[in-house]
């Protein structure tokens, strides 16, 4: 086997523990941040308020459940429903929406359920920015405008001359979403507490909060409706009225902090980002936090459009993980108990299938001191939960898609040298959710060196077989490769060998990864192009490449060079059958390619590796000016916690990580003239792009800090020692510079 880029080459710390080098945030950069896009089509984003990574995102809801309201709002659509203050970005599975605030004027509209109270709006009185949205609501005339802190979120409403009313609805829930239990209280004339406890995508989900109004409220309705099951009583169903006399222009405020270990934990939390009653001081904050991080990479460009895609595909990369403690620490875990972060930050909201790929690679640069906490809090999870997480959010684990993802994500950071979170530790977590026999099918996986198509277990329903072999190779090359750095070769040698399983799938007969049973015989009828139970949301062109760690070696298993390079020409040509009626996620298609879901997203890169690497420029260019758009349809698929985003931010700085854990970036073709990424260790890497154009899309040559350069990908060492690579762009195809 041949060694790791990492077994090669020496380590450079990030010194992830120095302080940020200083920012200049003289250009306002949320300018270029357009929340809208992804709202309609296939993107499921929110355009609400939120800082980088905060507890809180404050959006409005349309009131109608489906999945083209996942994330809560959906562009084409009129009325608003109510300002919740919890969403998912992106992902394609409807939960949240909780602690919904509705401002009306009396007498309100109401519609059948699930409509129920609600406005008509329009596009043309409402707008969005980074950390800010506004929206007048056409039937009661009342202006509503949301800002966020790191667990508060702040409204402002701008009434009109009125019987005014703000309505606090616990009961509502959408789409995979269910009260269980809800509470409210009041604590004084401008104050109230409680919470709601629901039950869907995330189990036993608690949320926690304290609410303060900028002025009294005259008069409090609470209506409440008992929840049932199986014709007991379970909880409590609360919605809460508070009535005002309004002033034409009069604003109110209304201040609510999250928690999700209890009501003091909100009012603390309350009390340390949001003491004042004062919205533009919060809007401004919000501001200000949103630069600081968009600052760090710049990019040269006088075309508004595509500064404006970049910026918000940045922003929409630092959505998730979102931030899981209260400010003094505590936090709520999947075992049910309240736990203590001491000098270091919780997170949730990982989103692992999709994010190992390309977001948290990309943290490594723009959040080493984030990264640091998120592997902390990975392994926290794994102390209370017996394994490393899946997709978790608000202390549950949803087991929502495969793979054990985690993993790469803690072998990336170790390898880079962030953090001070306990290596040996680390490694325990990652062989231990590695090994759990009962768990997926991953004893048969250990056993048989693949997952068979015909033995499911309680956590294996969905099947999946081929890609969860697949992902476990993968995920095993990264143990490997900790293991190896870390001196433990017999834990190396054995995932090393392990990471080879992906081989027992290849059928050389359809030159195709192709699904077994647990006798060893490949799956009959088997057609590539097929949409099956056994490969995840995708087909057997998508997951064939799905061998990120051992690119040369599939290479050779179908035969050399030159048959995959045909290969992948045909997965850019093969087109679907017109009319053929592809899954939901089969979305962004160039032939085969399916830009929209995951698995698809390192492969227009491949070209490098067969010495074609002006079909990657190419495909590159196409996927970046085709399917990012700034419009509200401008994502081609789900936005997944920002790895659709991460994507176009790697590839239009002009490089992406193929194999996340190599510390090797595929070059492909920038998106600006000059990027320059600013570093933790104060440091700048910096991309040039000379003569490129629309049509001077391709490499003639490449130089690295002034010296002609020959390798088809750029190394961490070389990002984080403030490398200048220099691309020669051209119009002609056809230039190979390694």
């Amino acid at each position: 086997m041949k060694k790791s880029f990492w077994a090669l080459v020496g380590l450079v710390s990030l010194t992830w523990g120095c302080a940020p080098p200083a920012v200049s945030t003289g250009e306002d950069l949320t300018q270029y941040v357009n929340p809208f896009i992804g709202t309609d089509f296939t993107g499921n984003t929110y355009p609400g308020a939120q800082v980088p990574f905060g507890m809180v995102q404050l959006s409005p809801d349309n009131g109608l459940p489906g999945w083209d309201r996942i994330a809560g709002y959906y562009y084409p659509d009129s009325t608003i429903a109510g300002f919740s203050h919890t969403h998912l970005s992106g992902t394609g599975a409807g939960d949240l929406y909780d602690i919904s605030f509705m401002p009306v004027t009396l007498p309100y509209v109401e519609a059948a359920p699930p409509l129920g109270i609600h406005s008509k709006f329009s596009h043309e009185q409402e707008s969005a920015s980074a950390g800010y949205y506004q929206v007048f609501l056409e039937d009661y005339g009342i202006k509503v405008e949301l800002t966020a802190t790191e667990r508060c979120g702040i409204q402002r409403y701008t009434f009109p001359e009125a019987q005014s009313a703000i309505i606090l609805n616990l009961k509502k829930a959408m789409n995979w979403d269910a009260t269980q239990d809800s509470y409210v209280e009041v604590v004084d004339s401008v104050t109230i507490r409680g919470y709601r406890f629901s039950d869907g995508w995330a189990r036993n989900q608690k949320v926690f909060f304290q609410t303060r109004f900028s002025v009294p409220f005259e008069k409090i309705q609470l209506d409440t409706t008992p929840i049932l099951h199986n014709d007991h009583k379970m909880g409590t169903a609360y919605v809460a009225r508070f009535d005002f006399s309004t002033r034409k222009g009069e604003q109110v405020v209304v201040t609510t902090a999250l928690s999700g270990v209890s009501m003091e934990g909100a009012a603390k939390n309350l009390q340390a980002e949001a003491p004042e009653n004062d919205f533009e001081k919060y809007r401004g904050q919000a501001r200000e936090k949103w630069n600081r991080e968009l600052a760090k990479i710049r990019v040269q460009s006088d075309d508004r459009k595509e500064k404006t895609i970049f910026y918000t595909a940045f922003y929409h990369s630092m959505l998730a993980p979102t931030i899981y403690s209260d400010v003094d620490g505590k936090y709520y875990g999947p075992d049910g108990q309240v736990h203590q972060a001491a000098g270091w930050t919780n997170y949730s909201t990982f989103s692992l299938w999709d994010t190992f790929r390309a977001s948290h690679p990309l943290f490594t640069y723009t959040q080493p001191e984030r990264t640091n906490d998120m592997v902390k809090s990975f392994l926290a999870f794994y102390e209370q939960n017996g394994r490393l997480p899946v997709w978790n959010f608000y202390g549950s684990e949803t087991d929502m898609m495969i793979g054990y993802h985690a993993v790469p994500v803690i072998v990336d950071a170790y390898l880079k040298g962030i953090g001070d979170f306990e290596a040996e530790k680390a490694l325990e977590a990652c062989v231990h959710t590695a090994n759990l026999d009962e768990y997926r099918g991953i004893g048969l996986y250990k056993q048989l060196g693949y997952v068979p198509y015909n033995v499911t277990d309680k956590y294996n329903s969905d099947d999946w077989s081929l890609s969860r072999t697949l992902e476990y190779a993968f995920d095993d090359f990264s143990i490997a490769e900790m293991a190896a750095r870390m001196g433990r070769k017999d834990v190396a040698d054995t995932f090393y060998a392990r990471s080879q399983n992906y081989r027992n799938l290849y059928n050389p007969a359809t030159s195709f990864m192709q699904p077994k049973d647990d006798k060893g015989n490949f799956i009959p009828d088997f057609r590539a192009e097929d949409y099956t139970p056994h490969i995840c949301e995708s087909n057997a062109w998508h997951y064939f490449w799905s061998v990120q760690h051992d690119i040369d070696g599939l290479i050779a298993l179908v035969g050399g060079k030159a048959r995959f390079a045909e290969k992948l020409d045909s997965m850019f040509t093969f087109h679907p059958t017109e009319g053929e009626d592809l899954p939901i996620f089969s979305t962004g298609m160039i032939g085969q390619y399916a830009h929209g879901n995951e698995p698809s997203h390192h492969v227009a890169y491949l070209f490098n590796k067969v010495n074609q690497p002006w079909k990657t420029q190419q495909y590159v260019s196409q996927i970046m000016d085709e399917l990012y758009l700034d419009i509200p349809a401008g994502l081609c698929g789900n936005e997944d916690c920002g790895q659709m985003s991460a994507w176009y931010v790697f590839s239009a700085m002009g490089f992406y990580p193929v194999n996340p854990v190599s510390g090797q970036y595929e070059i492909g073709k920038p998106k600006f003239k000059k990027v320059e990424l600013k570093l933790s260790n104060g440091k700048i890497f910096t991309v040039k792009a000379e003569n490129l154009s629309k049509e001077n899309r391709y490499i003639r040559a490449v130089k690295l800090d002034g010296k002609p350069y020959h390798q088809s990908f750029i190394t961490h060492e070389q990002i984080m020692s403030g490398a200048t690579l220099e691309l020669e762009m051209c119009k002609e195809p056809g230039h190979i510079w390694y």
